[in-house]
């Protein structure tokens, strides 16, 4: 079987779009599947249905692990991407090969050919997600490594190399559109080249052309990326006709929100190419949307569920009590804190229902448990106390996930590999900061009111002494002696029955 090519998909007949030429107008810090089936997928619709013209160029921004360059290039830049998911109750596939990205360096091996690209008249998007500890700065980077190591680092060399070349030419800037999943992403990455400019004594010229000649976005990303189908790649390759080393999966669902000037509009015609995009001068409320509705979603429902019996989340839509649950936290007391126009708000939640029941994808709880003591501070507890704060009293749902934590994390043995609750005679992982679940180990045989206590008072966890929250010790106490009892399972089933007879 061929490799797929330009020249494979043309003896095939293969009548789906293809851009084989165009300038090379993005820089990618980035080949991993997330980008390829995003960005890069934004960049191909662009191309099609709204005439962008452009080619992505890949860069690693790491060492090691050159296997993706190798197969990006053997291919031509050209992959196949599955799309796949549940819309309005039905699976929903769509198959296409994209071919937005022209070449994938390795500024590690090809540090000059890569540095060549700075002298490309063409280039002025900056695409990066170099994961969250990407956007770091190191102090031990020079301006003479070839290349720095961080990410940062690699970037403030490049734009130097830039303004060497064009620095007295207006336009000849990036808008740079950063990823990484941290607040303000852009923000905190002019922060950093702005402090290696200072740091290798580059000239005040290039610090001024950094901040005046270049925007730096900060984004909100949303979809699912599942990446390379294993189990399904060699009945693919077989039924496309052509080897495909770097196929990639991700959910129907997409939402790319760019923090930016209006002029990107006509630099950027998502809008023209008919994609979920939104330009605004302000996209901290729709973070504050996904991050409150779908992780907020996951984080108050998940540890009950999976002690109610359940294992990925698409069963737990199937199951009238727990997708219940989800629903009426969501609808009733985490969308009223929210500060979007409510139909915004419920459209964003009416989908998230069809992103859980995902068919394609076998979501475990387990994995979306991993240090859930921090993604409950940050995506359910400000509900909590927003709830509170407008309606003086407490959110049954969001006070039983609370419960439904602590219960989760009550433990049965601590060892050197980690820490173990029990559920139905048989032991589970929680994985968590080592200091937690020696705190949870050491509270294990605690009675309710006194567990619940020390896990509402430790500051550590949550920034602030949550006894003080009136009435909130009382009621996860009571949920929490309920779970003892009865299971969780009957705790969401009580939060259901008070919420019809309110």
């Amino acid at each position: 079987m061929k490799k797929l090519s330009y020249q494979t998909l043309k003896e095939l007949n293969y009548d789906g779009y293809l851009l084989e030429q165009a300038p090379e107008r993005v820089l990618q810090f980035g080949e991993g599947n997330f980008l390829r089936a995003f960005a890069d997928y934004f960049i191909d619709i662009m191309n099609e249905k709204a005439g962008f013209q452009s080619k992505a160029v890949l860069v690693q921004p790491i060492s090691g692990g050159d296997q993706i360059r190798q197969f990006i290039n053997e291919q031509q830049g050209l992959y196949t991407l599955f799309l796949r998911g549940s819309e309005n109750g039905q699976k929903v596939s769509e198959r296409r090969v994209i071919s937005s990205v022209s070449r994938c360096l390795n500024p590690y091996n090809d540090y000059e050919e890569y540095m060549a690209c700075a002298g490309n008249p063409d280039l002025r998007f900056i695409i990066c997600n170099t994961t969250e500890a990407g956007i770091t700065y190191d102090p031990s980077c020079q301006f003479s490594d070839r290349p720095a190591a961080s990410y940062p680092g690699k970037l403030t060399q490049f734009l130097y190399e830039r303004f060497r070349r064009y620095g007295k030419e207006t336009g000849k800037g990036f808008v740079i559109l950063s990823c990484e999943l941290i607040d303000n992403n852009g923000k905190e990455l002019e922060k950093c080249v702005i402090r290696y400019a200072g740091q290798w004594e580059l000239e005040e010229d290039f610090i001024r052309w950094v901040r005046e000649e270049n925007i730096f976005c900060s984004t909100l990303v949303d979809r699912i990326v599942t990446g390379y189908p294993r189990n399904e790649a060699a009945a693919i390759c077989e039924e496309a006709g052509y080897e495909d080393n770097i196929i990639d999966t991700g959910e129907i669902f997409g939402f790319w929100v760019i923090e930016g000037p209006d002029s990107l509009k006509k630099e950027l015609p998502f809008e023209k190419a008919g994609l979920p995009v939104l330009i605004t001068d302000n996209h901290k409320p729709y973070k504050q949307r996904k991050v409150r509705i779908l992780n907020g979603a996951h984080t108050s429902m998940v540890p009950g569920a999976y002690l109610a019996g359940q294992d990925i989340v698409r069963d737990c839509m199937n199951d009238p009590v727990i997708c219940g649950f989800m629903n009426r936290a969501v609808y009733k007391e985490i969308i009223p804190t929210l500060t979007l126009p409510e139909q915004e708000l419920m459209d964003f939640a009416g989908a998230v229902t069809d992103r859980f029941n995902n068919p394609f994808i076998d979501h475990a709880l387990l994995s979306i448990s991993l240090n859930c003591t921090s993604k409950w501070k940050a995506r359910v507890l400000p509900s909590l106390k927003g709830y509170v704060e407008k309606y003086h009293s407490l959110p049954e749902c969001l006070t039983a996930s609370l419960a439904f934590y602590i219960a989760f994390y009550t433990g049965v043995r601590l060892d050197a590999e980690g820490f173990y609750g029990m559920r139905n005679g048989t032991e589970y992982p929680v994985n968590d900061d080592r200091s937690i679940l020696e705190f949870y180990d050491a509270h294990k045989e605690d009675d309710p009111r006194t567990l619940t206590d020390a896990v509402l008072s430790n500051t550590d966890f949550w920034g602030e002494d949550l006894t003080k929250l009136q009435g909130l010790p009382e009621a996860v106490t009571k949920d929490l002696e309920l779970i003892r009892e009865k299971g969780a399972y009957e705790l969401m089933k009580q939060c259901l029955k008070s919420g019809t007879e309110s």
